[in-house]
């Protein structure tokens, strides 16, 4: 058997069997601080696909950084075969400040496959689409909601990919969302150059969520292991199977005011169910958000205070909500906050 190839990004040859961690030149600060896209490369002894895993595309969703930084401390990966690509701050410029966006005012989910010479965004994503998304098979880019909202734990994949479907299914989130391709967005541009990418949603932004932490740890290691890169001993098993839905909608804010939700994340919701209610500071006005479908909530708002118009509520649409509900609420059964050497 012919010996494997050294594995070549940035610049740089990361030998079989070996971990490296590549920093990647993208620009400098207004002070001179230079600014890095990160890689950490794991390239197994032994062949087997090259998988990207990705974060903080928008700098405020902190989340993705802690799973991998948990994932990269997995026992599994001691052992690999194949190659698997860490980057847990794609969106350094973001995460600096604490900023969904780049300084430029710019979504970096919205400008790729970029341009070499275009804006500072558009560099930012074609960098990281030559140097790591072209470069990979499969990848999965970790996601939370916004500030002041949380998300359930769930994948969205691209309608009518089977690959993705299969994947996503080993990821064993929550909820398994179909999820049409935006114009100027990772999974988008990579599809374009032939590589799939499920897209994984947990928690808030600018916060931690136990759960989510450990759902997008569990199944990426799943992932993994589906692909044939690590072996099952330490990999936990899903512990329901996943809720499979392909429509979802928002509700709300039917006026301006104070705002109280009645309903959790994995909750059951069917026609009828009251949602919340948004009432004015004297309380002699209230108006009731009420579901018009059967379902499962996996997003809604943290904020109190809202605004007419304001979304509320995501609901992903399923037959079986109440059954769906019960095999949600194993997933999110989690304890108090430990560490990775005692949760995987």
């Amino acid at each position: 058997m012919a010996r494997r190839t050294h594995f070549e990004i940035g610049g740089q040859q990361v030998a079989p069997g070996t971990r490296a961690r590549v920093d990647i030149p993208v620009s400098q600060l207004s002070n001179h601080t230079p600014v890095h896209l990160s890689v950490e490369v794991i390239h197994g002894r032994r062949k087997g696909p090259v998988l990207f895993v990705s974060a903080a595309i928008h700098g405020d969703e902190v989340i993705g950084v802690e799973i991998v930084r948990r994932l990269l401390r997995a026992t599994p990966l001691r052992s690999m075969a194949g190659t698997l690509l860490a980057v847990p701050i794609v969106n350094t410029f973001g995460f600096l400040n604490h900023s969904r966006y780049l300084p430029d005012r710019r979504d970096l989910n919205r400008v790729f496959p970029g341009l070499s010479a275009g804006s500072m965004a558009s560099q930012l994503a074609h960098i990281f689409m030559e140097e790591v998304v072209r470069r990979s098979d499969v990848g999965i880019d970790l996601h939370s909601a916004a500030i002041h909202r949380s998300n359930l734990p769930q994948i969205r994949l691209t309608p009518d990919n089977e690959r993705l479907a299969d994947l996503g299914a080993a990821f064993g989130a929550p909820v398994m969302m179909e999820s049409s391709l935006r114009d100027g967005s990772l999974r988008m541009a990579a599809e374009e150059a032939g590589v799939d990418v499920l897209l994984y949603e947990g928690g808030e932004g600018l916060r931690f969520d136990e759960a989510a932490a450990r759902a997008g740890v569990a199944g990426t290691l799943r992932v993994m292991r589906r692909l044939g890169m690590i072996a099952a001993k330490g990999v936990p098993r899903a512990k329901a199977r996943p809720v499979r839905a392909r429509t979802s909608s928002w509700y709300r804010a039917p006026r301006g005011g104070l705002f109280r939700g009645f309903v959790g994340l994995g909750d059951a919701v069917a026609p009828g169910t009251v949602l919340g209610a948004v009432a004015n500071a004297f309380g002699d006005v209230e108006s009731e958000i009420v579901s018009d479908q059967t379902g499962i909530l996996i997003g809604r708002t943290n904020m109190p205070v809202v605004y007419e118009g304001d979304a509320l509520f995501h609901v992903a649409e399923t037959a079986r909500a109440a059954a769906a509900a019960e095999g949600i609420s194993a997933h999110l059964d989690v304890g108090a906050l430990f560490d990775e050497d005692e949760i995987i």
